[in-house]
């Protein structure tokens, strides 16, 4: 027997080793034909797998990560772009997505398409096709693009007819705002928070108004006409805790339906210099009328950030990626992204760290220069499949100048559910 033919022998019985190893310690994967070995490979990282890496010295940032399971089992996933360097349109705002797939599981990513015209968008699935929802650009109109090809192609925005769902005020208000925030379905019709930016002229959040879009789910979703929007809830600085900077406002709504049968609004609340606050806007089951009372302010992990939650409709338990505060000194930390979990959305129990920083940094320079923020996640089986928004490593100037759109998955997520809640 030859020397390669022995030494090929022994790969072989390695890999069969390392396999059944990870079987017999009950290790998943929920994508079939997928090497489990890959968990191994990954378990112990910040991270999978990187979908973009920009360098900071080109002063363009990733921003906006969404991410969805096709029905073939690739993986779709979106991000756009910010900072001084960034496409922007002919009014200077930005407004270019890139969407890119992965056809082994979140191993690798390839450029599929690259689209202006759209900003902040959410990626969801619906009747076989897929849909991006957003805006136009950063502060204009409200928009939706589809593609019927797994992401490589898209509609245009052209017109009502064609995705331009409401406009903005070419300068004033309405200025639209939001999130890559989920799509719920509920009674028929389809949900999205959205804000509008209707007094910009006072500082931070303080002139941002909630509202809420929906549409009949069986209706043309490119058509104008077949969306309504709710009423705005504007933010009283009334509310404010004593103390509270003159910013404070909400902003990036996550709609979900409570365990009350009721569908609610859940937007961060940017409370400097306080923390882990949240408001419950209450809407409509027609999808016309958004109400707030401060009764409705809730205490809430990482409400100064962007957060998702989604609920497993199999146990009734919500589960949401946020950035919670280790360091109570700072309101706006996100260098660690957590799992929590609820029965009731209003008290959230820690489940499990997701991500924290593992560089030579103090704690302070780690606050101050790396972020894990604006996670976008789905559920995938029996696993959690998401992506971070990551400012990581040399060169990035601050938390919020992500350098990454990092790929991670939460593996068996329902073994980390908390005590509380079993």
């Amino acid at each position: 027997m030859s020397v390669k033919t022995v030494a090929l022998l022994r790969l072989n019985f390695l890999v069969l080793f390392l396999t059944a190893s990870l079987i017999a310690c009950g290790k998943k994967n929920s994508v079939v034909g997928v090497p489990i070995i890959d968990t191994l490979v990954n378990e112990d990282k910040l991270w999978i797998s990187e979908v973009k890496f920009q360098d900071p010295s080109t002063e363009i940032y990733l921003g906006s990560p969404s991410i969805l399971r096709l029905a073939n089992g690739d993986i779709l996933s979106c991000l756009d772009y910010f900072g001084v360097n960034r496409p922007r349109d002919s009014k200077g705002r930005s407004n270019r997505t890139s969407v890119y797939r992965s056809k082994d599981d979140g191993l690798t990513w390839n450029h599929i398409a690259e689209i202006d015209g759209m900003y902040w968008g959410n990626l969801f699935d619906h009747k076989g096709a897929v849909y991006l929802l957003g805006t136009t650009a950063a502060t204009a109109s409200i928009g939706i693009m589809k593609s019927v090809d797994g992401g490589v192609n898209w509609t245009k925005i052209t017109g009502p007819k064609t995705g331009l769902l409401f406009e903005d005020g070419n300068g004033n208000a309405p200025r639209y705002h939001c999130a890559p925030m989920p799509v719920v379905r509920f009674n028929g019709r389809l949900f999205r928070a959205f804000e509008n930016i209707a007094d910009n002229t006072l500082p931070g959040m303080r002139g941002y108004n909630a509202f809420v879009i929906s549409i009949d789910e069986n209706d043309d979703l490119l058509d104008a006409s077949n969306w309504q929007k709710s009423s705005e809830v504007s933010f009283d600085g009334k509310w404010d805790k004593p103390g509270s900077f003159a910013t404070t406002g909400w902003l990036e709504g996550n709609m979900v339906v409570g365990p009350d049968g009721k569908l609610w609004n859940i937007l961060r609340v940017n409370s400097s210099p306080f923390y882990d606050r949240a408001a419950m806007v209450e809407v409509s089951a027609n999808g016309k009328v958004s109400s707030f009372t401060p009764e409705n302010f809730i205490n809430f992990p990482g409400g100064q950030s962007k957060f998702v939650i989604r609920k497993d409709e199999q146990t009734g338990i919500y589960w949401m990626m946020t950035n919670n505060n280790t360091n109570l000194a700072e309101a706006a930390q996100r260098n660690v992204l957590s799992l929590y979990a609820s029965k009731d959305l209003r008290t959230w129990h820690h489940a499990k760290t997701l991500m924290e920083d593992d560089q030579d940094l103090t704690d302070d320079e780690s606050i101050a220069l790396t972020g894990f923020q604006y996670p976008d996640w789905q559920f995938d089986g029996e696993n959690m499949i998401y992506l971070s928004r990551t400012a990581y490593g040399k060169g990035v100037p601050r938390y919020h100048d992500s350098n990454r759109i990092t790929f991670g998955k939460v593996y068996n997520y329902k073994e980390f559910t908390p005590a509380q809640l079993k």
